[in-house]
């Protein structure tokens, strides 16, 4: 089942990973959480079925049993505020807040939870507090102790975002570290949604001729699954085709760094 539903999430199948779930998560908190996470991650890339993931999480926050499951639930919780925030749907920047300061409240110091907490702080810290020193503090937290922990696919979005806070900072030799590195662990792990992200954050840091290569693969990949993610398809001049799944046809463009 893990591998099923890794396979489906990593090609932007979100639904149908979550369906597959749906009937442990009625008796499991941990299969609950995941369902969750999984349909707030089809919210960051597509824009939509907010109310799908918003089911999902109350869901799992009624079943929650213990300190653990509590902090997945709140961290969870404070990630789909974020999501909602970041991507235009409305300010929900103090609930996301609140939500990871419970959440780090109930996480002791070297809990396996703690470092994708860190994450998601340090994206409140650049998205939505605009402050980068915060952001990158959280980020190498979350990066140092993902490499501990062997969590590759946490990895690839730390570095990116050090990456990105790197090109802001005017270091592009670094940034080109980071956004390679984010790259080769996406496409080694196979999360081919998350490849076209990372192919067009490395293209801004390029010369010209590897720029526009990136940009053409990444466009390639966008279109291949239908249009996602959304912030992609303006950017990169995509035009979604008509018959695309359904989870890809929005043309809002968003900023890239925002997962």
């Amino acid at each position: 089942m893990a591998d099923v539903v890794w396979r489906l999430r990593s090609r932007g199948c979100w639904q149908e990973a979550a369906d597959l779930l749906r009937p442990q998560a009625g008796r499991d908190p941990s299969a609950a959480l995941l369902r969750a996470e999984l349909l707030i991650e089809q919210c960051l890339f597509t824009a939509e079925h907010w109310e799908r993931a918003e089911d999902a999480l109350r869901q799992a926050e009624a079943g929650v049993a213990g300190a653990e499951h509590r902090a997945a639930a709140s961290c969870a919780r404070g990630f789909l505020a974020y999501t909602a925030s970041v991507m235009g749907r409305r300010d929900r920047l103090d609930e996301a807040q609140a939500a990871l300061g419970r959440t780090s409240a109930l996480l002791p110091p070297d809990a396996p939870g703690r470092p994708l907490l860190d994450f998601r702080r340090g994206l409140v810290a650049e998205n939505l507090l605009h402050d980068p020193d915060a952001a990158q503090s959280a980020y190498r937290r979350a990066h140092d102790a993902a490499e501990q922990r062997g969590d590759r696919l946490l990895r690839s979005s730390t570095w990116r975002h050090l990456a990105a806070l790197a090109q802001r900072a005017g270091d592009l030799e670094r940034a080109r570290e980071g956004f390679r590195a984010s790259l080769q662990l996406r496409e080694d792990l196979g999360f081919t949604v998350g490849v076209a992200p990372a192919l067009a954050s490395l293209a801004e840091v390029c010369e010209p001729p590897e720029a526009t290569r990136l940009r053409a693969e990444a466009a390639r990949l966008v279109q291949a699954l239908g249009g996602v993610p959304v912030w992609l398809v303006g950017r990169l001049g995509i035009v979604p085709a008509p018959a695309g799944p359904p989870d890809g046809r929005i043309g809002q463009d968003v900023r890239d760094g925002i997962s």
